[in-house]
């Protein structure tokens, strides 16, 4: 039994409408709010304010040392902002989701936030270039443009996009406010942790922060796109569906029939000719087993270099086949002269 979204699709029938969420003025408030903290946070580090020198201060105290005994529950805690596993658990709630409400949206609206993800946060980390707390060299300085990849941070902004993604999929306005409590508890605390065990700068979590927030605050602009995508998507899986049905279904090529060595007449026919027939032998054209038989006639028409054995002339050997003896004398063509019982034979 197939189990695929697919077969999902295919068995039961269209569910009701899922509304997408659209950008309010609201949602557009929201956005251009979090991007002017984004764009503040970048200036600030440019321009080594007092965020610099705050960063500094969190990472000489060295919470790690100040709390040790969280540090064990911390590294694994700290994997709920990792792209990988994070990816993977998401995906197959989704997937169960798409599977539930025949849709392909709640997948490849992972698949476009992921990717947004990537291009924005990647694209500030290699062009900003700032080193991490371990590899700072210089008290007091930002670390920009020295070949590093950790401002903003991508722990933060994964655990915002991936979890947040939930509460962004909600379909009912009670599982969107317990999805969204969820999602800024975990990347509130994947944030934090990362600051705790001095792989990020304070700076770095809040812009990781703000550039997650902004993926979200954005999707809405995306959903043309993402349905469009998921039609295209269907109606290619359908046309290969078509194609396999017509293939099963299509008739077998003609092929040539092979040449079949049809048996001679087994009844009728006597002497010479029944023993051919018998044999195996093809009859001559003119006779009545050659004229029953149409398949006889047209082998022998095939080989006209090999003439039948009918048409050959019987050649019967003179004299006697036994070798002459020398004590005996040659037999006459002649009849033999007997005696006549009781009587004499004459000279």
């Amino acid at each position: 039994m197939r189990t695929d979204i697919f077969a999902r699709l295919d068995r039961e029938p269209e569910p009701p409408k899922i509304e997408t969420p659209r950008m309010s003025r609201h949602r557009i408030a929201l956005f251009g709010g979090t991007l002017a903290f984004y764009v503040a946070i970048v200036v600030a580090v440019l321009v080594s304010s007092w965020l610099v020198a705050l960063d500094w201060k969190v990472m000489l105290f060295r919470p790690y040392q100040q709390w040790p005994g969280l540090h064990a529950f911390l590294d694994y805690y700290v994997v709920l902002g990792q792209r990988g596993p994070t990816a993977v658990m998401v995906a197959s709630w989704l997937g169960w989701r798409s599977w539930r409400q025949h849709t392909l949206r709640p997948l490849l609206t992972l698949g476009t936030s992921l990717l947004l993800l990537n291009v924005s946060v990647g694209a500030v980390k290699l062009g900003l270039g700032r080193l991490g707390p371990h590899y700072a060299t210089q008290i007091g300085s930002a670390e920009l443009f020295a070949g590093g990849d950790i401002f903003p941070s991508g722990h933060t902004a994964n655990a915002v996009v991936t979890w947040g993604i939930l509460a962004y999929l909600a379909t009912t306005p009670r599982a969107r406010r317990y999805l969204s409590a969820l999602s800024a508890f975990v990347s509130l605390g994947v944030g934090l942790t990362t600051v705790y065990i001095g792989t990020h700068w304070l700076s770095d979590v809040l812009l990781g922060w703000a550039a997650g927030l902004l993926i979200l605050l954005a999707l809405p602009w995306f959903e043309p796109l993402i349905t469009r995508a998921e039609v295209l998507i269907l109606s290619v899986r359908e046309q290969w569906r078509a194609r396999r049905r017509q293939r099963a279904s299509a008739p077998a090529a003609p092929t040539a029939p092979e040449p079949v060595l049809l048996p001679q007449s087994l009844g009728g026919g006597s002497g010479a000719e029944g023993a051919q027939e018998a044999a195996g032998m093809v009859p001559v054209p003119d006779s009545p087993a050659a004229a029953g038989h149409p398949g006889a006639s047209t082998r022998a028409r095939a080989h006209p270099a090999h003439p039948v054995r009918s048409e050959r002339t019987p050649v019967t050997p003179a004299g006697s086949r036994r070798p002459p003896h020398a004590d005996r004398a040659p037999r006459s063509n002649g009849s033999p002269v007997r005696p006549v019982t009781g009587g004499s034979v004459a000279p």
